[in-house]
């Protein structure tokens, strides 16, 4: 039994059973993959996966179990290398964060800029993408923190934090008629073409969730992932905008105007992931303390204790 097969197991079951795709992520030939994984069936003497003629279609029952082992002794071989690295050296290596654009844009500057200030020599590498691929990389250790609002508390591989709470506003062009209302509510922004997130990113459930609510339908014209695309758009006149409350912070000025929505919609929360299980190297407790002052050292471990134990 050796550490390869372990992986072509786990990359096969990963891949979908596409033994073209798991010889690409290994960097070796696909018999090669089907030579490791046949010769760990034959020393357990189980078929771990399903099959249709020489193609792979699903894992076996026994298949499930073991692959569950799997995921563990290769979880904490990675773990052992990190516990290595940090000791032989706790200031250097590479920190990967996956997340969404608007916190990349406009809640991580100040906390990456503290973070280098205090560990010069770690690298920093930052992957923006959807909540669901940001959860994915971090299950599958290629990001050691995930940072979105929506959908990371929901995958049963990541422990996830509570950071910060925040609010949507509205963006409108200077002297729109909505400027002029005491109070905007939801029938008001209905009778506007509305441009937001798409769906699953930046707390657009929220969004829909409160025009459902209270029977009101809409015409979203344009949707984006992007803060600055929404409020682009904006300022050419296609829409309203509905968008994060901290991406008006460092708002650059195209005619537009905020108006308060936070009694329209429910407050969203950020939050924080880590791979359950994994060992997190000390500049990297740091980071997440930077990012999330309310949250202390002990209560991470303690989660990530808890659900160690769970797991086993």
């Amino acid at each position: 039994m050796n550490f390869q097969q372990l992986r072509s197991i786990r990359e096969a079951s990963r891949c979908g059973f596409n033994l073209t795709e798991v010889a690409n992520v290994l960097f070796t030939s696909q018999p090669g993959v089907s030579r490791q994984i046949r010769e760990l069936e034959e020393e357990l003497g189980v078929d771990i996966f399903e099959r249709n003629g020489k193609r792979l279609t699903g894992l076996t029952e026994p298949g499930k179990g073991i692959l569950q082992i799997i995921d563990r002794l290769l979880l904490e071989a990675e773990n052992l290398q990190q516990a290595g690295n940090d000791y032989s050296d706790q200031t250097r290596g590479t920190l990967t964060i996956a997340t969404t654009h608007t916190q990349a844009r406009y809640v991580l500057p100040k906390v990456v800029q503290a973070f280098r200030a205090a560990f010069p020599e770690v690298r920093i590498a930052l992957q923006q993408s959807s909540p669901e691929h940001i959860a994915e990389w971090v299950v599958s250790g290629k990001a050691d923190i995930g940072i979105a609002t929506e959908g990371l508390s929901q995958f049963k591989d990541l422990v996830s934090f509570p950071c910060y709470q925040w609010n949507h506003v509205i963006v409108v062009q200077d002297g729109h008629p909505l400027l002029d209302k005491k109070s905007v509510q939801l029938a008001d922004l209905a009778a506007y073409p509305l441009i937001t997130y798409d769906v699953g990113f930046t707390g657009r459930g929220h969004i829909d969730e409160a025009f459902k609510r209270a029977g009101i339908s809409t015409d979203i014209v344009l949707t984006a992932m992007d803060s600055d695309v929404i409020q682009q758009y904006v300022s050419l006149g296609l829409g309203v905008g509905l968008v994060a409350s901290m991406a008006i912070e460092s708002h650059r000025d195209h005619g537009l105007k905020t108006i308060e929505a936070s009694h329209l919609f429910s407050p969203n929360v950020t939050r924080l992931a880590v791979r359950r299980g994994a060992y997190l190297r000390a500049y990297t407790y740091d980071f997440i303390l930077q990012f999330a002052p309310d949250l202390k050292r002990e209560d991470i471990l303690k989660a990530l204790s808890d659900h160690t134990e769970q797991a086993a």
